[in-house]
């Protein structure tokens, strides 16, 4: 009988993950990707080793699909040491050369170089502000912005929010930094909740 309990437990959980009600971009696609959705995009992120992480992560994005790079994430994760900064700042043209060899992860010079540049600008933006989070938040004056889209057609690529935050970071030696990049970014640390009104996730990080 206890057998049969999981077996029907775990057959509820399916039928009930099928059921929600999801931004487009995420229906019939796999696992990964929906658990993305689920659980992290839109979510308000004050950490600063995730922060560094959709940094990375979204520039390593430029001219791909966001599934992609996700694919990839475990790599980039044991590739940049776990998404420790300083770590990475330190990185050389060694740690370049063989990166560029890595299977795990986009082999493109110009975004790991970037990835290396901007940890060393991600420190001085700490040291500058306190934190990396203390300065990103101040574009949206410390919230959230909460949009209520009807369809994924009528989000933004852009927003002047994001055309300014990406001025101010490619002033500081940002690279990989252009203002669709940053949006993605913005979106991804819950600095916009751009999920469809439709989807069940809207309303849960709307009333948080």
């Amino acid at each position: 009988m206890v057998g049969n309990e999981r077996l029907s437990m775990c057959n509820k959980q399916r039928i009930y993950k099928i059921m929600k009600n999801r931004c487009e971009w995420c229906r019939n696609t796999f696992d990964q990707y929906v658990q993305y959705h689920d659980e992290e995009w839109g979510v308000p992120v004050h950490n600063e080793k995730k922060h560094f992480e959709f940094l990375v992560l979204e520039s390593a994005q430029a001219g791909l699909s966001w599934a992609t790079v996700l694919k990839k994430r475990a790599g980039y994760k044991k590739a940049f040491a776990e998404f420790d900064v300083a770590t990475v700042a330190g990185y050389g043209q060694e740690m370049v050369e063989d990166l560029i060899q890595n299977p795990s992860i986009i082999r493109n010079r110009l975004k790991i170089e970037a990835a290396i540049r901007n940890a060393k600008k991600f420190i001085e933006v700490q040291k500058e502000f306190g934190s990396f989070d203390e300065y990103i938040w101040q574009f949206v004056d410390g919230e959230p912005i909460i949009n209520h889209w009807k369809s994924m057609k009528e989000v933004p690529i852009t927003t002047k929010a994001s055309d300014v935050l990406s001025k101010d970071l490619k002033q500081r030696g940002f690279k990989f930094v252009g203002s669709t990049i940053i949006y993605a970014h913005m979106q991804a640390v819950g600095m916009v909740n751009d999920h469809t009104v439709d989807c069940f996730r809207h309303r849960e990080l709307s009333t948080g």
